[in-house]
């Protein structure tokens, strides 16, 4: 009897759909955030520049481009709105420089996106996403390993994607002053590196143990 052919395994297509949804809803969430729950309203036709001073955060709320005269609001998300200020009092208040930013928004997407504030930022923003990038792919090896198995396997390229990700995001976290972020990866850091460690000795175990009949014989 002709032996029986092993069914074709199906490619699983569901978990990259439902990665890429979830990547797209924290993308919009981060975006819509900004103002959503801070309790602030601006005038409606009225644009809004992100504003943070020391610990309170807000934004400036400028009148339209086609209103008579330029003016300013100065809304935080503790409740205070101060009263309109003309582009002098702005400045006097918080500097020619701040006067550009909130007259002449610069590159105000990947700003805005990123929460950074010039280009020196978008670099490190760059630096981090490479990082999240490294850090992601362990999950897509360790997947496919399993799907390749038919069983949860933890691939030794795994660990190295683990720590190599790790220490750009550790590094990324710090620059951000984050943290959160840098304690989630300060502990996962000698996880990673403990488990290459034990990897290798495995692997001279059983290199060595293979060798051994051969020395026996000779």
């Amino acid at each position: 009897a002709m032996p029986t052919p092993a069914p074709k395994r199906r490619f699983k297509w569901e978990p990259p759909v439902l990665m890429v949804l979830v990547l797209a809803l924290g993308a919009w969430l981060v975006w819509e955030r900004k103002h959503a729950f801070t309790g602030i309203e601006p005038a409606p036709g009225t644009r809004t520049v992100e504003l943070r001073v020391g610990n309170s955060r807000g934004v400036v709320e400028v009148t339209p481009a086609d209103a008579p005269a330029t003016s300013f609001r100065v809304m935080l998300r503790n409740g205070y709105v101060s009263q309109p200020l003309s582009p002098a009092q702005f400045a006097q208040q918080f500097g020619e420089r701040a006067l550009d930013d909130v007259t002449l928004p610069r590159a105000n997407v990947l700003f805005r996106l990123f929460n950074i504030t010039n280009w020196g930022g978008v670099a490190w923003a760059a630096l981090g996403l490479i990082g999240q990038g490294i850090f992601s792919a362990r999950f897509l090896v360790q997947w496919l390993a399993s799907e390749k198995e038919r069983k949860t396997v933890i691939p030794v390229a795994f660990w190295y994607l683990s720590l190599a990700g790790g220490v750009i995001l550790f590094t990324y976290f710090v620059w951000r002053q984050d943290f959160v972020g840098v304690l989630g990866q300060s502990s996962g850091l000698v996880i990673y590196a403990r488990n290459i460690k034990l990897a290798a000795k495995h692997r001279k175990a059983m290199s060595e143990a293979a060798a051994k009949p051969e020395n026996a014989q000779s």
